[in-house]
């Protein structure tokens, strides 16, 4: 029962918001295979190192601002229906660059998508330029210091994601220090596929305001203390952890673990459709984990506050959120469909 409550996602990767049915009509449109990618309905993969092979078959098959408008307008409409108020989107330029699009006719595309579905429905995002950790440090820097000299008001933070296994966190800090020195939110991908002593790295070498996952922290009693002490946001995503074999089962997930230590938290679907997963599914997940509506408001909030938006738009979602908050005590909750 948490359809009902408004939400704000803060760490989804768009290109992993693609459902199977329009990667399969888009990859018919350029003439590409879906085998050994999507099967009966669903995209196929069996480990981590599979997973980014879909992803970035994914990736391929949208080729054009048209197409990225038409991803980020569906992804963002199909969040407002669930009552959402705010999303970041995650954006790898460098899928865009593989396929021939430059990465400023990438961010064009997809703000066209956001800003139209921001008209129809209301829903305010933003964008978080990606660097993809498996193609290097060099990478990554090249990729910071496009950003320095880019500006675009939707694009306001900064990440890394892909395989943690690769390389240290501490090769790719340059590239960090530049982006923030921009003025750009932090946030970085760790505590996942390794453990805590990854988000510990994070925390040494980047200093970010939030972290992707971090949900491996739970290992280190002294690096959660120290997670609740900065008041760095963890963005947990229930369904995508499981799926991935991060925890063998919701039962022994960290989430209750990570707020009863007192870190901050917020709930998310980093890649929905490849964890047969949504928004609202993993807000319902975070339920069935024992925490009421109140509990999981504060998440929301939490993601709000975190949220990388000038203090003008802050104030207003904020403003919007406790708006929705009040008019759902005054109805009641209502069962999920």
């Amino acid at each position: 029962m948490t359809r009902h409550l408004p939400k704000a996602e803060l760490h989804c990767h768009i290109e992993g918001a693609a459902p199977p049915a329009l990667t399969a009509r888009q990859a018919a449109r350029y003439g590409l295979s879906t085998e050994g990618f999507i099967r009966d309905g669903a995209y196929v993969w069996e480990d981590f190192t599979s997973f980014i092979r879909a992803y970035d078959f994914v990736a391929s098959v949208f080729r054009t601002e048209e197409d990225y408008a038409a991803l980020a307008h569906a992804y963002l409409s199909d969040l407002a229906g669930m009552n959402t108020l705010y999303a970041e989107l995650f954006v790898s330029p460098d899928h865009g660059e593989a396929v021939g699009l430059s990465a400023e006719a990438y961010i064009d595309g997809l703000a066209a998508g956001m800003m139209a579905a921001k008209e129809e429905t209301g829903i305010e995002s933003r964008m978080v330029i990606i660097g993809e950790r498996h193609l290097g440090p060099e990478n990554v820097l090249a990729r910071a210091r496009w950003l320095e000299r880019f500006h675009h008001p939707l694009v306001t933070g900064f990440n890394m994601a892909g395989d943690e296994r690769m390389n240290r966190v501490e090769d790719y800090a340059p590239a960090f220090t530049i982006a923030q020195g921009a003025g750009y939110g932090i946030t970085i991908h760790a505590g996942e596929l390794c453990g805590a002593f990854s988000v510990a790295d994070a925390l040494d070498h980047v200093q970010p305001s939030r972290i992707g996952h971090g949900v491996r922290a739970v290992e280190d009693e002294d690096l959660l203390r120290r997670l609740a002490q900065e008041g760095v946001v963890l963005e947990v995503c229930p369904a995508s952890n499981i799926a991935l074999k991060v925890f063998p089962d919701y039962e022994s997930h960290a989430l209750p673990a990570l707020v009863k230590a007192g870190v901050k938290v917020c709930i998310n679907s980093d890649d929905p459709p490849f964890f047969h997963t949504s928004l609202a599914k993993d807000y319902a997940l975070a339920a069935a984990m024992g925490f009421d509506d109140a509990a999981i408001n504060r998440m929301t909030e939490t993601a709000l506050e975190a949220a990388f938006v000038d203090e003008d738009s802050r104030s207003a979602l904020l403003a919007r959120f406790k708006t929705r908050c009040e008019a759902t005590r005054a109805s009641g909750p209502r069962e999920d469909p």
